[in-house]
């Protein structure tokens, strides 16, 4: 079999690459406004993990407002929303202490719900599928396809059965073409394919850098007589030093479960700073300590998360499609959720997208102008200043946030610049090392023994996806000079240098990756870059 043998077609009118809550909604959307119009509109999703909802991790506390309008009978439908959110608390936290604060009006989750993302994506699939969507899992999006006029015409599917070599395996199957008149991207936070687009088509031309937030999370189940169902806790202060963008979360979920999580701000400047060994630090802090004594690990995961804001988001067309979701970057980072927000610029989108198909227009031009008169739209231009204003340090961001929300609201007259992450980082010679403390094996933990419960799996006779674009800079420039920082910023014990001789070399295990792109945007030369393995790798997240 040839590589230039013709792969096997199939058509759609939109094709849409994700099945998180934007990519479904999107397509419910889509199939609900041709049923109106007495159409027919073909949608197909496909999502690289096993299933839908195997690669879907959020904290997550629900906001229902996109929800209520795309299904608004959903709990007739048994959407699983099933603990509403009943009390908040905030605290800063000291190295012994926690000190409670007024909750930011941002953090009133009245009416939200404490969920499982996973869950909700699996049910929004099958509400899609009972519309006619074809949805397929296992199916990664690894090559972008264009048309003559170098438009968008679809993606193709990664081959599988392709040994570490490059040679063909007898598992060889060829990738499938999935052509669509548009193309829909919906990968969630640095999708390989969105990279692909940015530069394609100048995506990124006079907007700010992205910059984004690394969530760990854990799910515990704790002693039933500390169980509080409907709490929801944050904190901010202590383990980050003053001069790093962090804070955790802490959801009393069902059934005697709380999902426990830290966000560190991948702006961090200190190579030796860990996120992962932070979160397992945080939680011996004796206020979080004395919840989880007597409970059990059950879960874990990581992802990074957009946190820009609207100064960063790119130009959302192209010729043949458009960006939606963690793809674009609509997290509302002061109320620490994105994923109504995904969902509704899925929902727009759709809507621009079926006038498009009515027609012979090639790019969904007025998909922006549509959000820009969403309540979207208005929700993240209001908070806009208030991560960009944590670069004046923790004290500096909550004096800031405390005036634009209050005083302001968020109608300041000015927009405060993002910056790029990875240019953060300070030299190691220029920083202090961080002793972390032996994980007790209790409430702290090692990252393998994490990520055996991450239930991530890949074929291991297969290329390496993370790819390192020149091989002698890990050694000659991040090893040098960052003590190399991979090692600890990934949450998953990929990286590691090893000695060959008396030569050290980084070494990748790429079986561990648990596909939460943290390397592609932290490494400071970007000399990394994330690639999609075989369709149904990574992690196999139940209930995250």
């Amino acid at each position: 079999m040839s590589e230039t043998e013709p792969r096997e077609i199939m058509s759609y009118d939109v094709l849409i690459v994700g099945a998180g809550p934007a990519g479904l909604s999107c397509a419910i959307r889509l199939k609900q406004l041709a049923q109106t119009a007495g159409r027919e509109i073909s949608v197909c999703v496909i999502e690289k993990g096993s299933e839908v909802g195997a690669h879907l991790l959020s904290g997550a506390v629900f906001e229902p407002r996109a929800l209520n309008e795309l299904l608004p009978h959903w709990k007739e439908l048994d959407a699983p929303l099933t603990v509403p959110a009943t009390s908040d608390s905030f605290y800063f936290m000291t190295a012994r202490k926690a000190f409670r604060l007024p909750n930011p009006p941002t953090m009133n989750n009245h009416g939200n719900y404490i969920i499982s993302l996973g869950r909700l994506g699996k049910w929004l699939a099958q509400q899609a599928e009972a519309l006619g969507v074809e949805i397929y899992a296992g199916f990664a999006g690894a090559e972008i396809l264009y048309d003559d006029a170098g438009a968008v015409a679809g993606v193709a599917t990664g081959d599988m059965g392709i040994g570490k070599n490059g040679e063909r395996t007898e598992r060889y199957t060829r990738g499938m073409e999935l052509r669509a008149r548009q193309t829909v991207f919906a990968e969630g936070c640095r999708g390989s394919l969105t990279k692909v687009l940015f530069e394609k088509f100048d995506l990124r031309k006079g907007v700010d850098p992205q910059t984004y937030g690394l969530g760990i999370k854990e799910i515990w189940e704790i002693d039933p007589s500390k169980h509080r169902e409907g709490h929801v806790q944050h904190t901010i202060g202590w383990p980050m030093d003053a001069c790093t963008y962090g804070g955790s979360w802490l959801y009393h979920w069902e059934k005697n479960l709380v999902s426990i999580g830290f966000v560190v701000g991948l702006d961090y400047q200190n190579p030796y700073l860990s996120p992962f060994e932070e979160f397992q630090r945080f939680k011996q802090h004796p206020h979080i300590r004395s919840l989880l004594e007597g409970g059990k690990r059950l879960s874990y995961g990581a992802r990074a998360l957009s946190e820009g804001g609207v100064q960063s988001l790119p130009r959302l067309t192209f010729p043949g499609g458009l960006l939606i979701g963690d793809a674009a970057g609509f997290l509302n980072v002061p109320k620490i959720k994105g994923n109504h927000t995904a969902m509704k610029s899925g929902m727009v989108a759709a809507e621009s997208l079926a006038d498009l198909l009515a027609g012979d227009a090639v790019e969904a031009t007025d998909y922006r102008p549509r959000l820009e008169k969403s309540w979207l739209w208005a929700e993240l231009f209001g908070v806009r200043n208030i991560r960009p204003s944590f670069r004046w340090g923790l004290l500096g961001g909550m004096i800031y946030s405390a005036i634009d929300t209050v005083l302001l609201r968020g109608r300041a007259p000015w927009t405060l610049r993002n910056h790029a992450d990875n240019k953060a980082t300070k030299l190691a010679k220029d920083c202090a090392k961080i002793e972390y403390a032996k994980p007790d094996g209790v409430i702290s933990f090692d990252r393998l023994s994490s990520v055996f419960l991450s239930n991530t799996n890949h074929e291991e006779d297969q290329p390496a996806h993370l790819k390192l674009r020149n091989p002698a800079v890990a050694i000659d420039v991040n090893l040098r000079d960052y003590a190399a920082p991979e090692t600890r910023y990934c949450p998953a014990g990929v990286y590691e240098i090893v000695q060959e001789g008396d030569k050290p070399r980084l070494q990748i295990n790429a079986q561990n990756c648990v596909h939460c792109k943290t390397c592609d945007i932290k490494d400071p030369t970007q000399n990394i870059d994330w690639c999609v393995p075989e369709g149904s790798g990574g992690p196999n997240y139940q209930d995250m």
